[in-house]
């Protein structure tokens, strides 16, 4: 069985009420940006995950508010971010932002951040 020590957390605003197809392309957002992010600002981190198999959780959080919160606590831990904020073109406002990439980082770091909230 393979042992997973690294994970990608995505936080989604569970106010906005997004379609499942809407989630899930918000969520893809999300992953690739803090891939990429990750990829060239932690090297051996963004490594270890995908040698992994790239371990991805996906959690909520009830406002903005709280998602901005979350973005600011995951920086001054060290940790890769990337605010996906939506273009409008079907269901949501333009500039709605709706979720927020953290990571890939080893679960320890990462669980300190978002630990605490519960699954999708």
């Amino acid at each position: 069985m393979q042992k997973f020590e690294n994970k990608m957390v995505i936080v989604v605003r569970k106010d906005l009420k997004l379609s499942s197809g809407k989630l899930a392309v918000q969520v893809a957002h999300a992953a690739v940006n803090c891939a990429l992010a990750s990829k060239r600002r932690k090297p051996e981190w963004f490594e270890r995950w995908y040698s992994e198999g790239q371990k991805k959780v996906v959690v909520k959080v009830a406002s903005l508010g709280e998602l901005l919160r979350l973005k600011v606590e995951a920086e001054d831990a060290g940790l890769v971010t990337s605010l996906i904020t939506d273009a409008g073109l079907t269901e949501l406002p333009p500039n709605t932002t709706t979720c927020l990439g953290i990571g890939p980082a080893p679960d320890d770091v990462i669980d300190k951040v978002t630990g605490h909230l519960g699954l999708m």
